[in-house]
């Protein structure tokens, strides 16, 4: 065995000395600071006895910023301790296992990091922070959070035999949150891509924490063959476990936690063969369609490698469902009713075949009329000794669940499940069930075994939320409240004063009288504007500049202010450039006048909501406009645009102008709620002649609004085939309101 030697280092230059003169055993130790613009190449040769390590100083005390990546390559190599901040990747990573295509690592690990919103400046600049090549590395217990551009936050590549059967593991990590994008290419994990999907990967992804990963609809997408996904707990994320390509994945163990109320947390979506889903518990999710409990889904017949391939030979076994909305989906995806516009190749019309869903429980204390649904017909499915506890409802489509009388046992903080009251229901032994040895807490099945993930609940209490268990130990992403101060603003100076030294969460409060600017008022930070009295802001700088310019990070609130421009300019916009993170606005009770925008969002720029609520917009050229993400990939630039009780007078175009292109059945998202809105003499210069235009956004609900005197063809064109609907409109020399059922949409692929 090697002696260890320590090596201290604290530029750049002594950094690189040290690792090509590094031997095994070495240890590598970065001095505390800040680590500016800093690309490391980790290359070396250690032995499983002595590694070679690189390390903080002091954990969570070494500062990696600006342009700055990591790059590993070699032998038993460790890193530890780092803190990634500040900046972005100059490369595709931020962290890759290799440091040119023919030299990966192998036998390395990457532990105790943190990477937190390190993102590239624009959002269609798609990177991976963490990327895998080689055999055998490791990522463990780090703290991975924030990503707002494009791309999986951690992806294990598989392109050369240097990478296939690599047993990678991803393991004691906590995902923090990852906006939601708008569009695809927003998971947290990726295993492989389609053209590596008939590749062994046999890697583990086990013990994570991933909380609100609401990137895409897929939080985890497996591709390729032979990985096991355990012990996992998926927390109020808005996706599911998917099986996007490849076979055999095992997943077993894993806890889904919802709230019962946001209908976009999921579970798991099942796609392609020989899955087995075992041991899991549903707990509270309301996902539906894509993001059910368990949606198994039709495939495409003889189905390219980059598409839907059938479901066949999976088992789903022993796991529980608990107040879950019709947990079972089958046929998720069926589009044969779309036939008139996709072509052939695209149709999913081929059901699953040769699945077994059997030996589980569903429990539901408000009775479920539809705990199964078949999109299109489960004749390939075999449903055996599964209980139900349905609260007395009567199940229109049973597939012969057993109805039974039970009861929740508190099995930890804020979790309750069915453990007693089926024990007499025949176990369904199929073909190797005598390899679920364990339930869904590590009791063994081969004494005592029955249905459900759960046989036990003595000397049990989960916290499953304990953070202390995942992540980097020096790093919490636990933030104390603050309380938000009011700052009170007399003058136009004061305001420009106070608004800039403002901490993020307070409040400016104007006192009454009118407000004079002629520069752009910056928000990169969660602020609210609201009157005491009668208040007015004039806007007079340069034409098309806005009067509030939306920063990253920049989250405002207006209300009760009058807001008024000289017809050249934007009442609010986004950056044209380096949008690195999301914006927020919300405008309430507020008047809006003489823009020639209201709302300008340029290309790249996304606000996970934009409201406005009780307030008009006047007398302006251009209204709502979100619609620069023309690329046709999916990507739009809100999730929730939300318009209620609110009047638009003399807006002249783009009165709501809200843009997602591409036919893509995983981008299931844009939300437009219109409603108790009032809309007079607008749309005169509408070129489309479209009042409202949404295309291509996927929920949309219009109602309950008023249309006078709009010189358009159409108020609206609704898709059919998606979750659009109207309802309660009164429409008066405004044209009308049109369901088109399916949209003609360009292939993203």
């Amino acid at each position: 065995m090697s002696n260890t030697n320590s090596v201290s280092v604290n530029t750049i230059e002594e950094l690189n000395s040290a690792i090509e003169n590094s031997k095994p055993g070495d240890n590598i130790i970065l001095a505390n600071g800040v680590w500016q613009d800093v690309e490391i190449k980790f290359i070396g040769e250690g032995t499983e006895d002595s590694p070679i390590v690189l390390k903080a100083e002091t954990e969570g005390e070494v500062f990696i910023e600006g342009e700055s990546n990591l790059e590993i390559s070699g032998n038993f190599l460790k890193v530890n301790g780092l803190f990634f901040r500040n900046g972005h990747s100059p490369t595709q990573n931020v962290i890759a296992f290799r440091t040119s295509e023919s030299k990966v690592a192998n036998n390395s690990s990457v532990s105790n990091c943190v990477i937190l919103d390190f993102n590239n400046l624009e959002r269609d600049q798609d990177n991976l922070w963490v990327q895998f090549y080689g055999k055998h590395n490791t990522l463990e217990h780090c703290y991975i959070a924030g990503k707002t551009n494009g791309g999986p936050t951690v992806r294990v590549d598989l392109k050369g035999n240097q990478s296939i059967r690599n047993y990678h593991k991803i393991v004691n990590n906590h995902f923090g949150p990852r906006p939601r994008k708008g569009g695809a290419r927003g998971e947290t994990i990726q295993l492989g891509s389609s053209f590596t999907s008939m590749s062994p990967s046999n890697t583990t992804i086990a013990n994570n924490l991933f909380e609100e990963c609401n990137g895409e609809v897929e939080i985890i997408s497996s591709k390729t063959n032979f990985n096991i996904i355990k012990n996992n707990v998926f927390y109020k994320s808005e996706g599911s476990v998917v099986t996007r390509h490849g076979n055999y994945c095992s997943i077993d163990g894993n806890y889904f936690i919802g709230d019962g109320v946001n209908e976009q947390y999921g579970g798991i979506r099942i796609v392609n063969t020989g899955h087995w889903v075992t041991n899991n518990l549903f707990y509270k999710l309301k996902g539906k369609n894509f993001r059910s409990p368990l949606a198994i889904m039709n495939g495409i017949p003889k189905s390219p490698l980059n598409r839907y391939n059938q479901v066949t030979d999976v088992v789903v076994a022993y796991n529980t469902y608990v107040d879950s909305s019709s947990p079972w989906q089958f046929g998720v995806g069926t589009n044969i009713a779309q036939s008139d516009v996709l072509p052939k190749s695209e149709i999913r019309s081929a059901r699953p075949l040769r699945t077994e869903v059997v030996n589980n429980v569903i429990y539901n204390s408000v009775g479920d009329p539809n705990p199964i649904i078949e999109h299109d017909k489960a004749d390939g499915v075999t449903f055996k000794s599964n209980v139900i506890y349905n609260s007395g409802v009567e199940i229109a489509n049973a597939h012969g669940l057993i109805s039974k009388e039970l009861s929740l046992t508190e099995i930890g903080k804020e979790l309750s499940v069915p453990i007693a009251g089926f024990d007499d229901v025949e176990i369904y032994k199929g073909f190797d069930f005598e390899t679920i040895t364990n339930d869904l807490l590590g009791n063994s099945r081969e004494q005592s075994n029955k249905i459900g993930a759960i046989l036990s609940s003595e000397n049990v209490s989960l916290d499953l939320l304990d953070k202390d268990k995942y992540g980097a130990t020096w790093f919490s992403n636990e933030v104390e409240e603050k309380e938000e101060t009011t700052h009170t603003v007399t003058n136009t100076e004061e305001l420009v004063v106070k608004l800039k030294a403002a901490e993020s969460g307070d409040v400016l409060k104007l006192k009454e009288g009118s407000y004079a600017i002629a520069q752009p008022l910056i928000i990169n930070k969660t602020i609210t504007i609201e009157s005491e009295g009668d208040v007015e802001i004039l806007y007079n700088g340069e034409k098309e500049t806005p009067a509030f310019q939306l920063h990253p990070y920049g989250k405002l609130t207006l209300n009760k202010i009058k807001l008024k421009g000289t017809d050249t300019q934007y009442a609010f916009a986004s950056l044209k450039n380096n949008m690195s993170n999301h914006f927020g606005l919300e405008v309430l009770n507020s008047e809006i006048s003489n823009f020639n925008y209201a709302l300008k969002v340029y290309k790249q720029s996304f606000s996970e909501e934009i409201t406005f609520k009780n307030t008009s917009i006047l007398n302006c050229e251009n209204g709502i406009e979100l619609s620069e993400e023309t690329n046709d990939r999916g990507d739009y630039n809100t999730e929730y645009l939300t318009i209620d009780n609110c009047t638009f007078n003399n807006v002249k175009q783009n009165v709501v102008d809200y843009y997602r292109g591409g036919y893509d059945e995983s981008t299931i998202g844009g939300n437009l709620l219109v409603t108790n809105s009032t809309f007079i003499n607008c749309g005169a210069n509408e070129k489309n002649k479209i009042l409202l235009n949404h295309r291509g956004i996927v929920n949309v609900n219009i109602s309950k609004n008023t249309f006078k005197n709009n010189k358009v063809q159409f108020v609206s064109i609704l898709w059919g085939a998606k979750n659009n609907i109207e309802s309660g409109n009164s429409l008066m020399s405004s044209g009308k309101i049109k369901t088109e059922e399916n949209l003609v949409m360009k292939l993203m692929y």
